[in-house]
């Protein structure tokens, strides 16, 4: 008797798509990481070679720049990424507790430890109203910008 009940393949996490089908300003995974593409550019090469495509992007979450080159026709791995914003009700013992469009709440996100972080919190302790960004992808998730809830 095999259980397979708690098994993640990770296959959901990403989709195949074709490198020359890629444009700047999607995303991609590089070196393993969830990137955004900022910069690609295609080189021919001889005869009878393919195409190759450089791509330089930065991790969603950590910033890093990473760069990989990839003939046109072989497929890529593209993250699921997905945006959404939230209203920042409290912040406790380092976590941010927001709450969503449909008034359920959410306190399992860590305040940045970024200067990103330091910025919600002095805003937050002087009274001003916030919405926070969230990016997810291949199964993380990080507050990755913050904006005036300008009611």
């Amino acid at each position: 008797d095999e259980d397979f009940e708690g098994g993640k393949s990770g296959a959901s996490e990403t989709y195949p798509a074709q490198c020359s089908s890629l444009r700047k300003n999607g995303f991609v995974m590089l070196k393993t990481c969830p990137c955004k593409i900022v910069e690609m550019t295609t080189s021919t090469t001889g005869k009878h070679g393919h195409a190759k495509v450089h791509l330089t992007g930065v991790d969603i979450f950590t910033g890093k720049e990473y760069e990989d080159i990839c003939p046109s026709t072989h497929n890529m791995d593209v993250p699921h990424v997905v945006r959404k914003d939230y209203t920042l009700v409290d912040v406790t013992d380092g976590f941010v507790h927001l709450m969503d469009d449909d008034g359920s709440i959410r306190e399992d996100l860590k305040l940045p430890e970024s200067e990103l972080g330091k910025d919600i919190k002095t805003k937050f302790d002087n009274g001003e109203e916030l919405m926070l960004t969230v990016l997810k992808g291949v199964g993380e998730e990080q507050v990755i910008g913050i904006k005036g809830a300008g009611k």
